[in-house]
């Protein structure tokens, strides 16, 4: 599931939604209000969205409410975390042995 994630914060229109519904849940009008772009594009971006379980919907009557499940960002967001730390540990390893390197060529 990290992966669908991942292809659901690779488009900025779905990271602005995202971020519109990080404030607040909203109507589906009101979460993609000016993107400037058609209603069919914004349904498949939406289906992304919610097939990733970043973003809910609850229907209620004709009205179409959205909200954000955060449970797969945090988990996405732990993963990024721990390649954050893991890649830093390397890279300072690479510094130590570099400035050894430097300081035995002195």
């Amino acid at each position: 599931m990290p992966n669908d994630v991942y292809k659901a914060l690779a488009h900025p229109i779905r990271r602005e939604i995202i971020e519109r519904l990080a404030e607040s849940p909203a109507t589906v009008g009101e979460a993609t209000r000016n993107f400037g772009v058609s209603k069919p594009t914004i349904s498949g971006h939406l289906k992304v969205l919610e097939e990733a379980g970043v973003v809910v919907r609850v229907i209620d009557g004709r009205t179409h409410r959205l909200r954000l499940d955060g449970g797969q960002l945090n988990e996405a967001g732990a993963w990024l975390e721990r390649q954050r730390a893991l890649w830093t540990r390397a890279f300072d390893a690479v510094e130590g042995l570099l400035e050894e390197q430097r300081e035995g060529t002195a």
